[in-house]
């Protein structure tokens, strides 16, 4: 939208004034009969993303891409619990680099681009190929289409994020995380690899099946899944939050792979809680 300045310019007249005598109104109104205006229209220019190339958040950026690449690695080499770790450490680089580059003031186009490459081997290719070395093989050609859905949705849902960026609301995210859904299927690989699910051997390929169709579906769909952007570490929070943090160190310690499958599942459906919330009241969740 315009906006407009009046700028005043002195008329020849002035060069003789006439005597001014002060009225009920002013002097405003002596003077303004020797001025005139003319209006200035200034066009908001949106301001340009910089284009240039920071090191402290395209560091994280990197490591979070080499977590992912050794993730595949150590899939190969039939380490998927090492993979697995790898996929959740790559998710931690992630959130930092966004939050430092805003912190620092160090936003650019650059760094938006990498980001989106970095996230798309972290966590639509690296989960992918790591379940399906792991357990999706031994279904045949609906381990590899489970795989490739899951690889597909991530890249769309990475897609339709850069796209949206401006548009969408900054609380929410449309579909589910890429990080998340990557999360979710570390997750499952990790806990399974401990042997902490009394769970029959030959039902593990089409539970990993499941969740990766699952979180592939759910990238791509228009379910709003909280994004935590509103919350701001620079300011003060409550006392309970505090405790609720020191809580959740404590579960994850006591059982990592049990913890953090069962947040992002609970995350993973949030979504479509949300989305019912909204059918059956009938307004928008906030």
């Amino acid at each position: 939208m315009s906006t407009f300045r009046r700028r005043g310019r002195i008329d020849r007249s002035r060069l003789n004034p006439p005597p001014v005598e002060r009225s009920e109104d002013g002097w405003a109104d002596a003077l303004g009969d020797h001025l005139d205006y003319e209006v200035e229209d200034l066009h908001d220019k949106p301001r340009r993303r910089s284009k240039g190339i920071y090191l402290l958040p395209n560091a994280f950026t990197t490591a979070a891409l080499f977590s992912g690449f050794f993730a595949i690695v150590n899939a190969m080499n039939d380490q998927f619990q090492i993979a697995a770790i790898a996929i959740f450490a790559s998710l931690v680089l992630d959130g930092m680099d966004g939050r430092i580059a805003r912190m620092t003031n160090t936003q650019s186009a650059f760094g938006e681009q990498y980001d989106s490459l970095a996230d798309m081997v972290s966590f639509g290719v690296a989960p992918a190929l790591v379940a399906y070395e792991w357990a999706l093989k031994d279904l045949g050609k609906w381990g590899w289409l489970a795989a490739f859905t899951y690889c597909a949705g991530a890249a769309l849902r990475l897609a339709r994020f850069n796209v949206n960026t401006g548009v969408v609301d900054k609380k929410f995210f449309q579909g589910l995380p890429s990080p998340a859904a990557g999360a979710l299927m570390a997750g499952f690989i990790w806990l399974a690899d401990d042997n902490k699910i009394p769970v029959r051997d030959t039902a593990i390929p089409w539970i990993t099946f499941f969740i990766a169709v699952y979180a592939g579906l759910t990238m791509v769909s228009n379910a709003r899944f909280y994004s935590g952007k509103a919350l701001d570490i620079r300011y003060r929070v409550p006392f309970g939050v505090m405790v609720l943090m020191i809580l959740g160190f404590v579960l994850v310690s006591s059982n990592p792979p049990l913890t953090l499958f069962g947040v992002f599942v609970v995350y993973s459906i949030s979504g479509y809680v949300i989305w019912a919330w909204e059918r059956l009241r009938g307004r928008s969740f906030s």
